[in-house]
């Protein structure tokens, strides 16, 4: 469900020259094609964070731990100006994130499951906040909270954190007992993906000291604080929390204050009654450099729930009095105020791309700084107006760069192996709905692409479903072109990028209008004569994957079809995944709205017509879209006989993580649709 540049150097045509190349360079030629193996040695980077003075920045690298099978994450450093990029940390066994730097750039504050010597015996440690010092050497743990660390962030002096962590599991002194204790719950919400099963445990504020590691409990009560933010001035903490008679029944977050000393009054400061800053979008409260206004982002009312585009919101803290500078009908993350406090820095996202920009506070004005087909996830500002910013394209992943004077600088490149890759650019396709409607696609053509020859066609849906197809890395779609497919991306209504009246097209509607669009898309591949109408394949994940459900319940024209955690029943659904809330938002009840419930089960009530030959997966510990989901059309299908195959991942939660799981789920979409397609001849 909802919660995922090099110029083209034009087709190459191989069949010609065949006869010229001896079996070491045909060789050469399959290695520079990236395949399944490939995805395991992509690193991943994320939270990059500037130094105050802004001449260093650290930054997250999470790769595959093959020996071990398991994702590792470590810090890295680099200076702006791209010397000296160091590896900070190296732990095999753990994994280290959210690095921040000490105001005085001496130190760097981190999380890590590392063990401690308090930890010797246990079968796992905790999360807890560590330091190091900031050029490299001996980290030594700060926090010792029972239940470990969920985040954190420093003091302006560097004395203290303000950070987050969940009650603890057993009173204090108590021993670990030597089974789990019975699973009780009365909560609304009493299921997380992320945390898992949810009690009367919340997780809360706390002061810690840097020098003792004495930790100091601010706020209490049955809901949960999360992203801390702490005035430059160091007298208030703000944060996000729901509050209210039952805090899981509402998406109606706010944002708080509270002195940094124990027994201070929390003050509420937002009052909206939709969503104040949801914690989804990973975007803390940033305060104005003065200290006076914070920037945030806010939704629509509760009934539109993810529908609504992501305003960028200021609020003056002494009056409480907001305002919203550029209504723009577009999502907007990650921001940051200039450090003259006249204007903030922001990713705003447009249709297949996200880009950063500068929101000028007095007038509203909106000034790209980055251009182009590419899509930014993330970025920091330093205290003398220092800008690193992560982003990709097509054929790049995420790498880090400084924004020096209007252009992209890059500071780092994890995955320069790709340099020697044969990659597959996408390009933007734009047409019509049947009623009309303005859509778009992105398409990649197969590696050796010849003009005139239809090639099967692999359709992907994407998650969300408030999301969208854009400008990044896609490591399967590489894959695919590699092999020869190519691969069609619809960006159908109810994606993000275009609007409100866009996204909620879909509203309490879904496999309808979005069915459609990516009808419409293949439709249009086909006339372009790129597309073979006899080996259409289609496939997604989460709402990709309820989407595809509906799609091949409705049409018989794809041959394959990969659905991953998802569900053609939402009957199932409720009360076994993570969103009752927003199903009753969006569908009222089930017994009190069966209509909008047939509708949405639509493919589970008429599995009779379903032909296609469908692949479903899921993780068997996934609370977001539970495997009753996939089990439950895997076994309509095979009550039919129509082929069909289920793959249970153990273990996984809603994206399987483990490297040979990864890999094991690409090779298998793969054989899957290579079964199915490449037998058929080609259209002519």
């Amino acid at each position: 469900m909802k919660r995922l540049y090099r110029p083209s150097t034009g087709p190459t045509r191989w069949l010609p020259l065949l006869v010229l190349l001896s079996g070491t360079a045909l060789a050469h030629a399959a290695e520079t094609r990236f395949s399944v193996a490939d995805m395991n040695r992509l690193a991943d980077v994320s939270e990059p964070a500037l130094s105050r003075d802004g001449t260093s920045v650290v930054y997250t690298v999470s790769s595959a731990n093959l020996a071990r099978d398991q994702p590792q994450s470590d810090l890295w450093r680099v200076r702006y100006d791209g010397s000296e990029r160091a590896r900070l940390t190296h732990t095999p066994d753990s994994d280290e994130s959210l690095p921040q730097w000490s105001a005085d750039g001496k130190f760097i504050a981190f999380l890590s499951d590392r063990k401690r010597e308090a930890d010797a015996g246990d079968d796992a440690a905790t999360t807890q906040v560590w330091l190091m010092p900031a050029d490299g050497g001996e980290a030594r743990p700060v926090t010792n909270l029972p239940s470990g660390v969920r985040d954190f962030v420093w003091s302006p002096d560097g004395k203290q954190l303000a950070v987050i962590a969940f009650d603890p599991e057993f009173p204090p002194g108590a021993s670990k007992p030597k089974n789990p204790p019975p699973i009780v719950t009365d909560r609304f919400q009493f299921k997380d993906d992320d945390s898992g099963w949810l009690g009367s445990r919340h997780q809360h504020l706390y002061l810690v000291d840097v020098a003792s590691g004495k930790a100091v409990q601010l706020t209490t009560g049955k809901h949960d604080e999360q992203l801390p933010a702490w005035s430059p001035d160091g007298k208030l903490i703000a944060y996000v929390t729901k509050r209210g008679a039952d805090p899981d029944r509402t998406l109606d977050y706010d944002i708080y204050v509270v002195a940094p000393h124990a027994g201070a009054k929390e003050r509420q400061l937002t009052t909206f009654p939709g969503s104040d800053l949801d914690p989804y979008w990973g975007t803390r409260p940033a305060w104005s450099p003065d200290s006076r206004r914070i920037a945030y982002l806010q939704s629509g009312e509760d009934k539109w729930i993810y529908y609504a585009p992501w305003q960028l919101a200021v609020i003056d803290v002494a009056s409480g009095k907001a305002t919203l500078p550029a209504p723009i009908d577009r999502c907007v993350t990650k921001v940051h105020w200039s450090p003259d406090g006249k204007s903030i820095l922001a990713l705003i996202e447009q249709p297949e791309v996200t880009h950063l920009a500068r929101i000028d506070l007095p007038s509203g004005e909106l000034t790209e700084l980055t251009h182009g087909d590419r899509f930014d996830v993330d970025l920091d500002v330093s205290a003398n107006g220092r800008i690193v910013l992560l982003g990709g394209d097509d054929t790049h992943p995420y790498d880090l760069a400084a924004l020096d004077h209007g252009r992209l600088r890059p500071l780092d490149d994890q995955n320069a192996w790709l340099r020697g890759m044969r990659l597959a650019p996408s390009e933007t396709l734009h047409f019509k709905g049947p009623d009309g409607t303005a859509l778009d696609a992105l398409l990649v053509r197969p590696l050796d692409y010849v003009p005139g020859k239809r090639y099967p066609t692999i359709v992907r849906v994407h998650g969300g479903p408030v999301y969208q197809f854009s400008h990044e890395f896609m490591p399967d779609w590489q894959v695919y072109a590699a092999r020869g497919f190519a691969v069609l991306a619809v960006n159908p209504r109810g994606s993000s990028g275009r609007g409100f009246d866009f996204a909620r097209a879909i509203y309490a509607d879904w496999g309808n209008k979005d069915t459609q669009d990516v009808l419409a898309g293949v439709d249009h591949v086909v006339a372009m004569g790129i597309a073979d109408p006899a080996r259409l394949a289609i496939g997604g994940w989460s709402y990709g994957a309820i989407l595809t459900d509906e799609i091949i319940a409705r049409d018989t024209r794809f041959k394959a079809a990969i659905s991953g955690a998802g569900t053609g029943n939402m009957y199932g659904m409720y009360g076994d995944d993570e969103y009752a809330r927003e199903y009753e938002l969006e569908l009222g009840t089930p017994w009190a709205n069966r209509a909008a419930w047939d509708r949405a089960s639509y493919p589970f009530l008429h599995a009779d017509r379903i032909t296609t030959p469908t692949l479903f997966q899921c993780g068997e510990r996934d609370f977001n879209v539970p495997c009753i989901g996939a089990e439950q059309m895997y076994q309509a299908l095979r009550s039919l006989d129509v082929p069909t195959q289920l793959v249970v991942y153990p273990g996984q939660h809603h994206e399987p993580t483990l490297p040979s799981y990864v890999r094991d789920r690409m090779q298998r979409n793969l054989d899957w649709y290579t079964r199915f397609l490449e037998p058929v001849e080609p259209a002519r």
